[in-house]
């Protein structure tokens, strides 16, 4: 990895921030939540209204937690079924954390669902900020970690480690992600997403990606002096 300026970097200077849905993971968890609780006009209804403007990506999240009214244990099976992890992710957590890099796991989503499927993946230690769940099932509550209309605050983690003195990177591939990645030094946008249309339409660099292993690929030179 290179720093802004061009010039090779130890991944030790960096904080890595990753988004989980549609990133580390194939599908969105609520995308498939609401499709299988509320049905798929229900899902398209919610997503016009965020590309339209008309709601924030919180107000979306927590109605789509309502529609949600089954047991944990039932909705635990939905998302294993529905939801693949990339297999990559944990050798990619793994050998950048070994080299000296902060990884954050950073999500508008679901604290305990994104912990449970990075343990089952083998990324069993990676720090994670999302938020808190009330599993009702009369309709699931989003407790959310801060005001921010996006369910977290991506750039303000992102701000603050460069208030640290680190370089940083964000993974993502969706709308809560873009302002995270306009902040960041270095841009990796999942390819066919949101996220690499805004960043290519505003002129800003980025790496497309598919899986972690092309991520890890592109961090080779930056490894190479870790022990």
């Amino acid at each position: 990895m290179r720093d802004p300026s061009g010039s090779p970097a130890s991944l030790a200077a960096w904080a890595i921030f990753v988004d989980y849905d549609g990133t580390i993971t194939d599908r969105d968890t609520f995308d498939v939540l609401v499709e299988a609780f509320a049905g798929p006009h229900v899902w398209a209804q919610t997503e016009r209204e965020l590309d339209e403007g008309g709601a924030s990506i919180r107000d979306v999240l927590q109605r789509q937690a309502g529609y949600v009214t089954g047991d944990y244990d039932n909705v635990r099976s939905i998302l294993r079924r529905e939801i693949a992890v990339d297999a990559t992710f944990a050798q990619f957590a793994r050998d950048v954390v070994a080299c000296g890099a902060a990884l954050t796991v950073v999500s508008s989503g679901i604290e305990p669902i994104i912990r449970e499927r990075l343990d089952d993946a083998g990324a069993r230690d990676v720090a994670i900020v999302a938020n808190g769940l009330e599993p009702d099932p009369s309709g699931w509550k989003i407790v959310y970690r801060d005001g921010s209309p996006n369910g977290t605050d991506k750039s303000a983690l992102v701000g603050a480690a460069r208030a640290r003195g680190r370089r940083t990177a964000f993974v993502g591939d969706g709308r809560s992600d873009f302002a995270a990645a306009e902040l960041a030094d270095v841009r990796f946008a999942k390819r066919g997403r949101l996220l690499e249309g805004y960043l290519r339409e505003r002129g800003l660099a980025y790496a497309p990606f598919s899986s972690f292993a092309e991520i890890g690929a592109l961090l080779d030179a930056a490894r190479r002096g870790c022990a």
